[in-house]
């Protein structure tokens, strides 16, 4: 039975592995957010070179929302929060997810096997976020803490956020490498044959005279 987590940033490993497949979470404190491929790859190195990121994610959540910064007088604004697909950026997460000591990752679609095993060996979730649910989830925007590498677009900044209460979000993939999209595709591929033998049956009465 699914659960629903408050959860306030930074982690520890163990409140992590408390995670299971399918319970709720909001999120209060700070966040990382980023969407864009040179920003990953840029992580990724750091990661891979032991060199020190403008930021400390250490027990923290770094994920694939895009929001957009807006410059005012009283300082800068952001005004939205929506998920991208983390697929995308497979090929440097991994690395992020062992060098950086993320407790919490996410966007909406999910990770490779790779970045799965690196989230099981150090205690780290995959949050979904609901498509779409823009407006839910920029509710729980409280302003920004920090912004850096900022010669890129607002989208691919690395920008960290205060947020309270974000969410919900799901926990897809849990810090022991259970999956929700790992079951969804066990369960279409175990409906495959019964829809196929139901289409052939279809389209032999179909063809009768």
């Amino acid at each position: 039975m699914s659960r629903l987590h408050a959860l306030t940033l930074p982690l520890k490993e163990s409140q992590v592995r408390a995670l299971r497949v399918g319970d709720m979470v909001t999120l209060s404190g700070a966040i990382t957010v980023s969407i864009g491929i040179p920003t990953h790859k840029r992580m990724a190195e750091a990661a891979r070179g032991g060199a020190p990121l403008p930021i400390d994610l250490e027990g923290g959540g770094f994920f694939q929302l895009s929001t957009y910064v807006r410059e005012q007088a009283g300082g800068p604004v952001p005004l939205y929060l929506n998920p991208t697909t983390s697929t995308r950026y497979e090929a440097w997460m991994p690395d992020i997810i062992r060098g950086l000591g993320l407790r919490l990752t996410g966007g909406k679609g999910g990770l490779g096997e790779a970045s799965v095993q690196a989230m099981r060996d150090c205690g780290c979730a995959y949050l979904s976020f609901l498509g779409g649910g823009c407006p839910l989830l920029s509710q729980g925007l409280r302003g920004v803490r920090s912004s850096h590498w900022n010669e890129y677009i607002s989208q691919f900044r690395l920008l960290t956020l205060d947020v309270e209460a974000l969410g919900p979000a799901t926990v897809a993939i849990d810090a022991h490498g259970e999956s929700t999209y790992d079951r969804l595709r066990e369960r279409a591929q175990s409906r495959l044959p019964q829809i196929l033998q139901r289409m052939g049956e279809a389209r032999a009465q179909a063809a009768q005279p």
